[in-house]
């Protein structure tokens, strides 16, 4: 007799992270659309200081209200999803609670930079986003999320003639800068690249579920600096040989914090 397989005991995970502007909610609420249907779905947004995109995507009707569910983070998006994913793993698990058995949960990290990486102990997978709006010379630039997210996306395709950019050249270029790992030209507009986004993400969820992929740790962000309302720069370096530390570069003290690296697999997935 063959085996009934296993119910999961927790959804597949999936982060979505890129710059700000880039499409990361309405990428999400268009895998809603075409998904939810088909798979049990929840969303968690973040936002620094509102959840004006939960709001967003509750007030499109992608998914029940309730299964859409915010995270203010207070701080750099990079925070919640690296360094201290606590509140992100919380809403997830409550989502969990309320809904489940969920197939997938989307996690949208706050707009960030070309750096900005989930931690694996967060998501099982993640999506970086970029537009042709941003710039054709982005994807070649390269960084962290560009490079190791399991699936690039270059977003808005359809505005490439507004902003006189070379769609073709920048998925080359985003191809190379990931070493041939999955790159996908996306545009609501277009059924077929909709129809590439959609089929990833099953073949992932399947993935998942069947126990076939493991989370790669995307490594530690580059250092970079933000500057707050005040006019204070903070740079920040995230390398695990050095600590995680946050040096306040107008007053010159250093502020060292605790960062726990997660050992986990770096093979790029089949999927």
């Amino acid at each position: 007799m063959a085996e009934t397989p296993a119910t999961p005991t927790r959804a597949f995970r999936l982060g979505v992270a890129g710059p700000v502007g880039t499409g990361k909610t309405s990428l999400i609420g268009l895998l809603c659309r075409e998904l939810a249907d088909e798979i049990e779905m929840g969303v968690v947004t973040n936002d620094i200081y509102t959840d004006e995109d939960a709001q967003i995507l509750r007030a499109a009707g992608v998914l029940e209200i309730d299964r859409i569910r915010a995270v203010e983070t207070g701080a750099c998006p990079h925070t919640a999803i690296r360094d201290d994913v606590t509140p992100n793993l919380i809403a997830v698990e409550d989502l969990e609670a309320d809904h489940g058995p969920l197939d997938l949960v989307l996690v949208e990290s706050g707009g960030d930079n070309l750096t900005a990486t989930f931690s694996p102990a967060l998501v099982d997978a993640q999506i970086f986003v970029l537009d042709v709006a941003g710039g054709g010379d982005v994807a070649r630039k390269g960084g962290p999320g560009i490079a190791r997210a399991d699936l690039l996306v270059v977003n808005k395709t359809d505005l490439a003639p507004y902003v006189e950019v070379d769609v073709e050249r920048m998925l080359s270029d985003a191809s190379d800068a990931r070493d041939g790992g999955p790159v996908i030209g996306l545009s609501r507009h277009d059924r077929a690249s909709v129809d590439a986004l959609t089929d990833w993400v099953r073949r992932m969820t399947a993935a998942v579920r069947a126990g076939q992929h493991t989370p790669v740790d995307p490594g530690p962000m580059a250092p970079h600096s933000h500057a707050d309302e005040d006019g204070h720069v903070t740079v920040h370096s995230h390398d695990p040989a050095d600590g995680h530390a946050h040096d306040r570069v107008a007053h010159g003290h250093p502020h060292p914090q605790e960062h726990r690296p997660h050992p986990l697999a770096h093979e790029r997935p089949a999927v």
